[in-house]
């Protein structure tokens, strides 16, 4: 029986249908989510929702299995492919070898054979997806060291004229102000979009010195369901002009959880902006919240255009960014966050499409009574 967080998904493509039946049925026992299809054209449908596997007759009614392997091995490099057959030659055998198949199959095999073969292949899948993992979090360490050596230059460098620069708009303004009200006005917006764009200078640098020195963690109890409220009625007003209906449901007010609830709302703040930042006007933000038993969940709904799959295992790296402002730091920060606090950012996408993000924190361990006397 297989062991995953997430079942392993098989494709299987043949045209007998007893066969197909009975194939499903044995790979759904052991622990496949499995999807069949019985010709090359369904095969193609079926595998744009992703496949860790895929089972390839050889003989398909609309074409050949081997080119529909390489077809899928192609459009899917990290799955893996293996081909069956009812009529094994050393063509068949060589051209499998050509479609990238990393096993060979004779029908009928026996249960155990192919369950075998099937588990020997998600190896394969799994190693691969490690190899992409440890070169990832490379790129990250590479990425992590030069925001290191560029923090010390940019907290002198950068921040001392920052606060000139606003100091002297300051005084700028208190001089504008002076003036007859008929000239103020042509000034002053000039002067507010400089102001802007400081303080905007301003919160990229801070991204930069906070992800580069992570301060010590110090959790307390905090409740979820007070926080969650205070930063909708935060978000409200921003919501409201970008015409999008941010909502707020708890089911279950009580929960706690350790942590720094500073950083906390910070993670909730960023995740809401940018879900109502995502949103077209008319669209709904739903803020969420509850208990499971893998501790307190806080979820971020947005009814946006959604996170590509290509895309979801890259936002979280330092300096990767979709829009064309900002620092490409707030979600990295956001995640290392919820490292410190022992919990956990996933993303994912909600029914019927849009973003979602799923805060995933311990629950605050409970407070034991003190003994009379």
């Amino acid at each position: 029986m297989i062991s995953a967080a997430r079942r392993p998904r098989v494709l299987v493509v043949d045209d007998n249908v007893a066969f197909l039946d009975n194939l499903q049925e044995l790979l759904s026992d052991a622990g496949y989510d499995v999807s069949i299809a019985a010709t090359c054209q369904a095969a193609r449908e079926r595998a744009k929702g992703g496949f860790d596997l895929a089972l390839v007759d050889l003989r398909l009614p609309d074409g050949d299995g081997t080119v529909l392997a390489a077809e899928l091995k192609g459009g899917s490099p990290e799955s893996e492919v293996v081909l069956l057959t009812g009529f094994a030659t050393l063509e068949t055998a060589m051209a499998a070898v050509r479609a990238g198949a990393c096993a060979y199959l004779m029908k009928p095999c026996a249960p155990q054979e192919l369950l075998l073969t099937l588990e020997q292949a998600m190896r394969q899948v799994r190693l691969q997806a490690e190899k992409r993992e440890l070169a990832r979090r490379a790129q990250v360490t590479e990425k992590l060291a030069a925001v290191g050596t560029m923090t010390a230059g940019l907290s002198h460098e950068i921040r001392n004229p920052l606060n000139a620069a606003a100091l002297q708009l300051s005084v700028l303004e208190r001089r504008v102000r002076k003036l007859a009200e008929e000239q103020q006005v042509p000034l002053l917006e000039p002067l507010s979009l400089v102001r802007d764009e400081i303080r905007r200078l301003d919160h990229i640098l801070e991204d930069f010195l906070q992800f580069a020195r992570p301060r010590e963690f110090k959790p307390e109890r905090v409740e979820v369901e007070p926080l969650l409220r205070r930063v909708v009625d935060l978000l409200a007003g921003q919501a409201e002009s970008r015409k999008v209906r941010l909502e707020v449901t708890i089911p279950s007010p009580s929960f706690q959880v350790s942590a720094e609830e500073e950083r906390l709302r910070q993670v909730l703040i960023n995740l809401a902006l940018n879900a109502v930042d995502a949103t077209p006007e008319g669209g709904v933000v739903h803020v969420s919240g509850g208990e499971d038993d893998r501790g307190v969940w806080v979820m971020v709904d947005d009814s946006g255009p959604g996170i590509p799959v290509a895309l979801r295992d890259r936002i979280f790296e330092p300096f990767f960014t979709t829009k064309a402002q900002g620092s490409g730091l707030g979600l990295s920060i956001a995640h290392s966050i919820m490292v410190q606090h022992g919990g956990a950012l996933e993303v994912g996408e909600v029914p019927g499409g849009g973003a979602r993000f799923v805060l995933r924190l311990p629950k605050a361990a409970p407070v034991l009574a003190k003994p009379l006397g």
